[in-house]
C-alpha cells in the first residue's frame, strides 16, 4: 500500500511539473497550483514549488499563488488562518487538504494527539465530526493509520506519511547524515583493524601450531631411526627397566616391623 502511494505521488508530481513547464503566462500557473493543491491524492509539493517556471508568479498579481504553494508544502491550516489576509479564498477542497497536511505535521512531533489539540488546529467543533475526518479523509485515504481511543480522548498515531522539508530542516538532515556517516566510517574503520588483528593472530597460531607438528614429527623419526638401529627388542627392554626403576623410585618404602 506505501509503495502504491508514492509512486501515485510521484506521478502526480510528474503530471504537474510537465504541465508547467509548457505553460507560458502566470495566469495559467495560478490556475494549475489552484488545481494542483486541490487534488486528493497530492500530498507532496516542494518538487512543484521549485520549478523555474513557477518563479514566473513572483512580482505579478498572482503571487500570492505562489505563497500558496508554499504553504500547502510547509504549512498548516492554523498557519493559513494566521496569514489569510495576504493569501488567496481556499476552495472546500484545500480546506480539506491542508487538514490533512496539519494532522501529518502533528504527527512528526508526537504520536499522541489529544483531541482538544487536533478540535483547535483543525477548527473542528466537537468530537464526533473530528472522529469522522480522522477516519474518512485521513485513515482511509492512507496518509496515516492509528487507533481512536475515546475513553482517552486522543488518537494514537501508528504511521504518517512525511511532508516535504523545508530548507533548515533539509540541511539539518543532511548535517545529521553526515555524522552518521562520519561515525560509520570510523566504526567500519575499527572493524578492519579488529579483522587485520584476528588474521595476525591466526597466521601466528597456524605457524606455532606447525612448528610443534615438526617437532613432534621429528621425535618419531628419531625414535624409529633409534629402533631400527638397536632393534625393536633391545629398546624395548631398556624402556621396560627404565620404568621398572621409575617405579621402584616412587614406591613408598614398608617399614619394618620390631620382633616380639
Amino acid at each position: 500500500m506505501a509503495m502504491d502511494a508514492e509512486r501515485r505521488q510521484a506521478e502526480l508530481i510528474a503530471q504537474f511539473s510537465s504541465q508547467a513547464v509548457a505553460l507560458s503566462s502566470a495566469q495559467q500557473l495560478a490556475a494549475l497550483v489552484l488545481e494542483a493543491t486541490s487534488h486528493p491524492a497530492l500530498f507532496a509539493f516542494s518538487e512543484l514549488l521549485a520549478l523555474p517556471a513557477l518563479s514566473m508568479l513572483a512580482g505579478t498579481q498572482y503571487s500570492s499563488s505562489l505563497d500558496l504553494l508554499r504553504l500547502f508544502a510547509y504549512g498548516t491550516l492554523k498557519d493559513y488562518k494566521n496569514n489569510s489576509g495576504s493569501l488567496p479564498a481556499l476552495l472546500p477542497d484545500q480546506v480539506r487538504k491542508l487538514k490533512q497536511l496539519s494532522v501529518l505535521t502533528l504527527a512528526e512531533s508526537t504520536k499522541i494527539l489529544p483531541y482538544d489539540q487536533l478540535m483547535q488546529e483543525l477548527d473542528v467543533s466537537n468530537v464526533r465530526e473530528l472522529e469522522d475526518f480522522l477516519i474518512n479523509e485521513c485513515m482511509y485515504s492512507g496518509i496515516v493509520r492509528g487507533k481512536l481511543d475515546q475513553l482517552r480522548r486522543c488518537f494514537e498515531v501508528q504511521f504518517a506519511a512525511g511532508r516535504d522539508l523545508t530548507p533548515d530542516q533539509l540541511n539539518n538532515m543532511i548535517e545529521i547524515l553526515s555524522d552518521w556517516l562520519g561515525t560509520s566510517d570510523s566504526l567500519l574503520h575499527q572493524i578492519q583493524e579488529k579483522i587485520k588483528w584476528a588474521d595476525t593472530m591466526s597466521d601466528v597460531n597456524k605457524k606455532h601450531q606447525k612448528e610443534f607438528e615438526d617437532r613432534v614429527e621429528e621425535a618419531k623419526k628419531s625414535i624409529k631411526a633409534d629402533i631400527d638401529i638397536r632393534g625393536h627388542d633391545d629398546y624395548l627392554s631398556e624402556s621396560v627397566g627404565i620404568m621398572d626403576f621409575e617405579e621402584d623410585r616412587v614406591r613408598p618404602k614398608r617399614r619394618r616391623q620390631p620382633l616380639a
